[in-house]
């Protein structure tokens, strides 16, 4: 790993939370990610399961956790297994965990090797005869394409135990995800700092002729010196392309006169930050592009006040289209007549902002939710409105990151360069 050692009383604190959750005389099952296949015999990237992690620090593939609620020692309440080290994996792959090590990331006490699990597994289940609990890589945006190794898993066990009720884990867990300890809070800050300054690294590369895959370039040295990766594909779109929500050619020139719109973030120990920022490519913005920016603007400041413990996501949500309404109006991108008449269920402000407002983010940076309505404490939100005007290439977001807190929210990125007079100062220094 990357990343120096987490203190591993979050992963206990975190187990004891599900295990909480639970019926006693139960079993959670958890596997590992499959290490994806590329093309011939390449592999892609490893990256672990965002639920095994949470609940272990073990980011190593072919991995399984084990939860049983109904033992009488907390001790022998969780089982982890893993895959035995010898001279052949070292050789080929590389450093594995032996027990010890694995013990000392999870706190973990019961260390199995994974060449033993059908026979330890099956006394479990001898002295459990309710419910498994099995995970799923479940999202609420998204589905599963391709069969994972929680779900092989489920159908071997299902046909295994063929009496069994088998129930779903996702609930539980993503209930206690959507809530952030004040640990995971810290791992994020350190993705969002990593963020920032590579950011301020960045600006003054920006000129008239380079290219949007060198501006990459210089995000991802600044990441991975600092034992990072990229959160997700990075988005860098200037011009028109800033109008493509998901644009990730980055393949263009930066032109004179043009925007570029930069949406990157840094992952660190596996939690992520998730940063957008809009700058002019020659250094100044334009009448007409610092007037649509200050409108992204104020709207980002003042959902980001509204953002208080116990308001409905759809509230916040209402209240920042209404704001945007206001903004396009004094942009003459909307008329008073068009926001009349706008429907309940389509604000007239979709027409130039079609997105979501924020997202829950941590381990995933689409982070997974239960279906909570409301904001709550302790919960990590993006904020990231936008407008978007194609027929004058014109394309703004800004996005920060911040912690439900009360009725005063905490920006994560309070430090990174916003307003368009810092911008163009460091732009040219």
């Amino acid at each position: 790993m990357r990343h120096q050692p987490i203190d591993p009383q979050l992963f206990l604190k975190n187990r004891k939370r599900l295990i909480n959750s639970l019926p006693i005389n139960c079993l959670a099952i958890l596997n590992a990610n499959d290490l994806m296949p590329s093309n011939a015999d390449g592999t892609l990237p490893y990256h672990p399961n965002s639920d095994l992690f949470y609940l272990s620090g073990i980011e190593q593939e072919e991995s399984i956790l084990v939860l049983q609620p109904s033992a009488k020692k907390n001790s022998e309440q969780v089982h982890l297994f893993i895959r035995k080290p010898n001279p052949t994996l070292q050789l080929w792959e590389g450093y594995k965990l032996n027990k010890t090590d694995a013990r000392k990331i999870s706190a973990i006490s019961k260390i199995h090797w994974l060449e033993d699990f059908t026979e330890v597994f099956g006394k479990l289940a001898k002295n459990n005869n309710g419910p498994f609990y099995l995970n799923d890589n479940e999202h609420q945006r998204a589905e599963n394409p391709v069969e994972t190794r929680d779900q092989r898993f489920s159908n071997t066990l299902r046909q295994r135990f063929s009496k069994r009720r088998f129930l779903r884990l996702a609930p539980h867990l993503h209930a206690l995800r959507f809530r952030k300890d004040l640990c995971e809070v810290d791992l994020i800050k350190q993705a969002v700092e990593v963020t920032t300054d590579a950011f301020n690294w960045v600006l003054p590369k920006i000129k008239p002729g380079v290219m949007e895959y060198e501006i990459e370039a210089e995000w991802a040295r600044s990441f991975i010196r600092k034992r990072c990766k990229f959160a997700y594909g990075p988005i860098i779109a200037s011009g028109k392309n800033a109008c493509v929500l998901h644009y990730l050619q980055n393949d263009q020139a930066c032109k004179k006169g043009d925007l570029l719109l930069m949406d990157v973030g840094a992952c660190y120990a596996n939690y992520n930050a998730d940063l957008t920022r809009t700058v002019p490519v020659s250094g100044k913005f334009s009448r007409r592009q610092k007037q649509v920016y200050l409108g992204v603007l104020r709207v980002l400041k003042n959902s980001i006040t509204g953002a208080t413990a116990g308001k409905k996501i759809e509230q916040w949500v209402a209240e920042a289209h209404e704001m945007m309404n206001e903004e396009l109006v004094r942009l003459k991108l909307l008329s008073l007549k068009e926001v009349k008449n706008q429907k309940p269920n389509h604000p007239a402000c979709r027409k130039y902002f079609m997105h979501g407002l924020g997202h829950s983010l941590g381990l995933d940076v689409h982070d997974v939710s239960n279906g909570q309505k409301k904001l709550v404490d302790g919960a990590v939100f993006t904020v990231e409105p936008g407008i978007y005007i194609p027929d004058e290439e014109i394309g703004i977001r800004l996005e920060d990151n911040i912690v439900i807190s009360g009725n005063q929210p905490i920006n994560l990125m309070k430090d990174t360069p916003l307003e368009p007079n810092e911008i163009e100062e460091r732009m040219n220094p």
